[in-house]
């Protein structure tokens, strides 16, 4: 039956009897109207009459229906049951139900005629029928409800365990989570003095001390810089909606002009001490790699982040790059041939480091090796063509030529990125059994993991940079002024002229390229543009608006160098008064790109990150498929909003 009509029944009888008593006051004195108001009550009876007899014959086929599904039963069988059982019609009407139905779901109450969707918790019962069963609560109480379908109506059995549920929450909200905690920019503060070193160290240690009090966790200093501590996952759950006030007290500590940070790796999940400790260095990598002062919660192989609002600090030993630079030279002694790629779109940065590495790889370990690049789509044309005509020899393949050359014993170098999906080639990357990776890019949760050496320094300004130190350890001979050059570009660009991210190694990198042969003229050339592009550039930034800080624009054009225009316009933008970041929006309605530059008060690599890009704090991207320009544009304002708000908390 559709709408319940036996439910208007009682209404009826009600009309009925009131017409039957109508027609006998009215006969009295006009018998015309006593007949009409008894022939309406021999209707309204009538009615009656039918919607009984359907009603009977709906409840008795139903009823049977549900009897004959469940083997050996009968209706008095149904009524002891010691669960809840309720049958309802096709369209969810209540027929009939058994009295613990009616003691645990209705408070005594008869629910014949109401809708079973009510004792769902709002879900459609033909949506739940022969499936899996489905949790529900009601009354305070907790059930798994198994709905099967008989013949012409569906039965409903509700299964209490509003206990075992309870016991579920109450483990898994004391589950142990690991958190490993590091003092990220202790070296700021080794320089000063050993008291001041002392008085800041100390600070933080009663900051994290506090802070493991508040929750009753159990607090361990591993080393000087290093703690763990277990707190509950109820616990975290308070932390996350707190979003992480321990970060904000931590940067609250400042000494001759440096701010302390941590940076905090936290498990969720793990059913041992183990694995939770186990996960919970993965996540402390994962932060540091993107930068520090920030935590990431790892849970089911999934990441989670908070803060992220401090640049990186500067390491300033060059210990581990020797070390890189020895694990690379025994890497390319064991291979046959190098191939160099970075990242679609290839900028001066990604062809400058590969064009330094190439030369040393080449001519100090006689390996053959080449640069697989798509030339028509790189931004860096300029370089390529300045390299070419320069060098005897033609050092530029496509990725195509790349991998019909890859063997056993190929190696893969990889710069300027260590996302897979971003790659110049991933067919390249797949073909590759040998991969070694060299980024400065904040890291991605899903990066390059079987690297055999995976160098990554978010502090350092460029990849070019971490090339040239990497280089300064091998046998840099063969590096001549066309190189050099083209590892200065690529810093230069990164940096926006040694404006942004330039600490003491980035000048220590371009001193030792100066004495290598660049010249800063012949560099600066490689920059110009062309007049198209210029006009371009400069139709951009006047199409631009101002929001929040942010200077917006949003372009048509599609001419083949759209996407060096944007980057241009979006750097250009950063000049503007009152501008903390910029934002290009670019492409067709397949691919819509975003350009996101600052100068670090506003951290666009999380902006971007949040529609699915990256990148780095001053310099990230994003490609949105299947969108509109006004929906990416939509997308944009609404994630900036939701990150600077967050900020604004932190």
């Amino acid at each position: 039956m559709k709408k319940r009509h036996w439910t208007m029944t009682p209404w009826f009888i009600i009309f009925a009897s009131v017409m039957m008593l109508m027609a006998v006051v009215s006969y009295s004195y006009n018998q015309i109207l006593g007949y009409i108001e008894l022939g309406i009550s021999v209707a309204a009876f009538a009615v009656v009459f039918v919607i009984s007899l359907r009603f009977r014959t709906y409840i008795s086929n139903t009823v049977k229906a549900t009897v004959e599904k469940i083997k050996d039963a009968n209706p008095e069988h149904l009524e002891k049951y010691k669960y809840p059982i309720a049958v309802s019609g096709q369209q969810g009407d209540i027929v009939w139900c058994n009295a613990r139905f009616k003691k645990l779901m209705c408070n005594g109450r008869s629910p014949i005629g109401e809708n079973i969707n009510s004792y769902l918790s709002d879900m459609e019962v033909s949506t739940i029928t022969d499936g899996d069963g489905k949790d529900i609560a009601v009354n305070g109480r907790e059930f798994t409800v198994y709905c099967i379908s008989a013949g012409d109506g569906i039965i409903c059995q509700f299964f209490e365990n509003t206990y075992y549920k309870a016991i579920v929450r109450e483990y898994k909200a004391t589950l142990p989570c690991v958190s490993l905690i590091m003092f990220d920019n202790a070296e700021d503060f080794t320089n000063e003095s050993d008291e001041v070193y002392s008085e800041v160290t100390m600070l933080v240690e009663t900051t994290l001390q506090k802070w493991a009090a508040k929750y009753n966790a159990l607090y361990k200093k591993i080393s000087s810089v290093r703690y763990m501590i277990i707190f509950k996952d109820s616990d975290v759950e308070k932390m996350i909606a707190e979003k992480f006030q321990i970060l904000k007290d931590i940067r609250s500590i400042t000494i001759s002009q440096h701010v302390a940070t941590i940076s905090v790796g936290l498990c969720r999940g793990s059913k041992s001490l183990k694995d939770s400790e186990q996960n919970a260095r993965k996540a402390l990598e994962m932060a540091l790699g993107r930068g520090g002062d920030q935590v990431a919660i790892i849970h089911d192989n999934s990441y989670e982040f908070f803060g992220g609002t401090a640049a990186a600090s500067e390491k300033v030993s060059k210990v581990r790059m020797r070390v890189i630079a020895n694990a690379i030279s025994r890497a390319v002694a064991d291979c046959d041939r190098v191939y160099i790629m970075g990242h679609r779109f290839s900028d001066l940065d990604s062809v400058g480091a590969a064009v330094g590495m190439q030369c040393v790889i080449e001519k100090s370990f006689g390996t053959y090796c080449r640069i697989a690049i798509d030339q028509d789509n790189s931004m860096a044309k300029q370089l390529i063509n300045y390299v070419k005509e320069r060098l005897d020899e033609d050092i530029f393949i496509s990725p195509s030529e790349a991998i019909r050359g890859v063997t056993q014993k190929t190696l893969l170098l990889i710069v300027d990125s260590h996302l897979k999906e971003s790659l110049e080639s991933p067919q390249l990357f797949e073909k590759c059994k040998k991969v070694i990776v060299i980024d400065h890019h904040r890291k991605a949760v899903n990066y390059i993991d079987n690297a055999l050496v995976f160098c990554h320094e978010p502090s350092a300004s460029s990849s070019s940079e971490m090339c040239s130190e990497i280089i300064s350890c091998l046998d840099d001979k063969p590096l001549g002024y066309v190189q050099a050059d083209a590892l200065l570009a690529g810093i230069m660009l990164d940096t926006k002229n040694f404006v942004l991210k330039t600490g003491v190694r980035t000048f220590e990198a371009a001193a030792y390229l100066r004495k290598k042969g660049a010249n800063t003229l012949t560099v600066k050339n490689l920059f110009s543009d062309s007049i198209d592009t210029y006009k371009e550039k400069v139709e951009i930034v006047c199409r631009a608006h101002i929001y929040k800080n942010c200077a917006v624009s949003t372009t048509t054009l599609q001419t083949d160098d759209i996407r060096l225009a944007s980057a241009q316009a979006a750097d250009e933008m950063l000049t503007l008064q009152g501008v903390d970041a910029s934002f290009v929006i670019f492409g067709t309605n397949e691919m819509m790109n975003i350009s996101a530059r600052s100068y670090g008060k506003i951290n666009v690599q999380i902006i971007m990150e949040k529609l699915g890009g990256g990148g780095h704090q001053t310099m990230a991207a994003v490609q949105l498929k299947n969108t509109t320009k006004e929906l990416a544009y939509q997308q944009l304002l609404s994630v900036i909003d939701e990150v600077l708000d967050d900020s604004h908390d932190n």
